[in-house]
């Protein structure tokens, strides 16, 4: 027991460590897992998870994978099928059987397998896998319309991925044991039992969306209901037709995400937490379990199949599937060279490798082996080059770190006008169509809406923007946009004003609020009384021979910075309770009064002559970068 705890604990340690390491160095996670867990396994033996764990292995990665495919169903909401729709069902519809039939041929003439095993792999293979798209599509920014393609792929597919080998195993098992069985006996009742498990899957969607708004469940059991549900839905389905469980589990997130249960919205940072950890955990356990004999057996051809299935299956597959379609050349082009396989690949590959050779088809043993190598050259080549594809195709979405803010006010409007002068992509959100008036004639991007509302994250592309700043004339209302978007963009990127000097208003709880902008605090009133009497915003460059001290000398008396940009384009928020540290290179943006006039400035309206606009002159102006003396 304490060696398996202690393994339990490494494989904690070498996925949630690989993910770490992923966000710091912006390389691919999923390939850092691999690396992890395949130095632990065959290269330094500090375990062996299928002697660690024996015949538990396979029930535990199945129920991990089941959990990963209802997570990202709930992640679906059909909505999006409005912008990607057209190119989602044909990747679906057509893709899946001219997928199956190019992986087919390319197995069996390629890498040299039977048919029964080159039919079975093949199907297998259309899948793509939330675990390895989902992060990659983090990590590279692509645009909302391929990111949500590959997206419903990954996710729809995987089921149908899981079926199609099933298929195949059953067609060939019938007719090993009787010989006179055709494809129509065999195939109906598999897509009738496939049929079966979604409506199961539905049916207990349909059960939790009922319950849950109607108190028919504690708050604190919510969570634990919902994912005992997913595993027993899964397993049930499982007993009706192997693999059916996947079918299930995916039909019940995507139903339960688009039943407007307001309750598994607030469940959301949960689940993430959990998909994070299971996939670390089961990339770490399949990795490890590989066996330097079986990566022995490799051979050259199995290379070549590699590369045919890189640069022929999938591009022809996503090129004759989307004829027709709305989908852009450019999309096209970058859908046909992206497509990671992950966990249900190795996972159904494994379970299927078994059955295969107990049917007396020896290639089946083949497939644990070059199922790994078909994961790690598509993640390879797909993690490291997905961002300069999209560079080159034209999909890239901005490079620079965005700005969100909540409110169209004076101060806010100006606040937006400053940073897209600094090249920062701005959104201004706001429910009044008045007050965006100032927005509108800025030239600023806009958005007419309630931010809360949830047909903003389907209307909205909120993928650019990384850092919020909850500005209106309500304290409690920024609170509370500031809650909601914490969990998606992190508790230290989303900013609010200061308490309220209002005596007759209790400040709110620090927990309930964003960091609040500023060291002074700032609050509502006190920015539009400042502004009234001149303020502005203004823009500083640092240097090595113009440091923040110089900056604070020639910046007016009483100026409050707000943050430092930093050359990458992030931004860092002078706040209450931190403050960064500056750098050479750092452009600082701050708040400042207005500077006294000079004397021939005085001179010439006591004279009645016509001052210099602002913009004529920059050290004055909001966008002014004082200059060393």
């Amino acid at each position: 027991m304490e060696s398996q705890a202690l393994v339990i604990a490494t494989i904690g340690v070498l996925g949630i460590g690989a993910q770490w390491i992923a966000w710091r160095t912006g390389w691919p996670a999923i390939v850092l897992m691999l690396v992890a867990g395949f130095l632990a396994g065959p290269v330094l033996n500090l375990f062996d998870p299928e002697e660690i764990f024996g015949p538990m292995l396979e029930p535990m990665i199945s129920i991990g994978v089941a959990l990963i495919l209802f997570e990202g169903g709930l992640s679906l909401d059909l909505r999006e099928l409005r912008r990607s729709g057209d190119g989602v069902w044909r990747m679906v519809v057509f893709g899946v059987p001219i997928g199956w039939l190019l992986g087919s041929l390319a197995c069996y003439y390629v890498a040299g397998l039977v048919w029964p095993v080159a039919i079975l792999f093949a199907g297998i293979l259309v899948v793509t896998g939330p675990t390895v798209v989902i992060p990659l599509l983090r990590q590279s920014n692509v645009q909302a319309r391929p990111a949500s393609i590959l997206k419903w792929e990954s996710i729809v597919n995987d089921p149908f991925g899981a079926m199609c080998a099933v298929i195949a195993y059953e067609y060939f098992r019938i007719s090993a044991e009787s010989p006179g069985a055709s494809i129509i006996e065999i195939v109906p009742p598999l897509i009738f039992a496939a049929i079966l498990a979604g409506l199961l899957g539905f049916a207990a969607a349909a059960a939790v969306a009922w319950a849950f708004p109607r108190g028919a469940v504690p708050e604190y059991l919510k969570v634990p209901v919902l994912f005992t549900v997913v595993i027993g839905v899964f397993v049930i389905s499982n007993m009706i037709e192997h693999e059916a469980g996947l079918v299930a589990v995916t039909v019940m997130g995507i139903a339960l995400a688009n039943m407007n249960v307001s309750s598994i919205r607030s469940i959301h940072p949960f689940k993430e937490n959990i998909a994070i950890i299971l996939v670390s955990g089961i990339f770490i356990l399949l990795s490890a379990s590989l066996d330097f004999a079986e990566l022995r057996d490799f051979e050259w051809r199995f290379g070549l199949f590699l590369l045919v299935l890189l640069f022929v299956v999938r591009p022809a597959t996503v090129l004759v599937s989307l004829l027709g379609s709305s989908v852009p050349w450019n999309e096209r082009l970058f859908l046909s060279w992206i497509a990671p396989r992950g966990i249900v690949l190795v996972a159904i590959c494994g379970l299927f490798a078994l059955r295969l050779n107990e049917l007396g088809y020896g290639d089946g043993s083949i497939l644990i082996g070059l199922s790994f190598a078909v994961v790690v050259a598509t993640i390879i080549a797909h993690g490291f080059t997905v961002d300069l594809v999209a560079k080159l195709l034209n999909i890239k979405g901005s490079e620079r770190p965005g700005l969100l803010i909540a409110g169209s006010t004076p101060w806010t409007i100006a606040l937006a006008k400053q940073m897209m002068e600094l090249e920062t992509p701005v959104m201004v959100v706001d429910s009044s169509w008045q007050r965006l008036a100032a927005a509108r004639r800025a030239g600023l991007p806009y958005y007419h809406g309630e931010i809360l509302n949830e047909a903003t994250e389907h209307n909205l592309d909120l993928s650019p923007y990384q850092v919020l700043v909850a500005a209106t004339d309500n304290e409690a209302y920024n609170a509370l946009v500031c809650n909601e978007f914490a969990h998606e963009i992190g508790r230290d990127s989303v900013y609010q004003l200061g308490d309220s000097n209002d005596d007759d208003h209790r400040a709110l709880p620090e927990s309930l609020r964003g960091r609040s902008l500023f060291e002074s605090g700032f609050g509502v009133g006190d920015l539009q009384e400042l502004q009234q009497k001149g303020w502005v915003f203004r823009r500083t460059k640092l240097s090595d021979q113009f440091d923040f001290d110089d900056a604070q000398e020639k910046l007016p008396e009483s100026t409050h910075m707000l943050l430092l940009l930093r050359e990458s384009g992030r931004m860092r928020f002078f706040t209450h309770a931190a403050r960064p540290e500056p750098r050479a290179g750092d452009v600082i943006v701050s708040f400042s009064p207005p500077r006294p006039k000079t004397a021939e400035e005085a001179s010439a309206k006591r004279e009645g002559r016509k001052e210099p606009k602002s913009d004529e002159k920059p050290k004055d102006s909001g966008s002014s970068r004082p200059q060393p003396a």
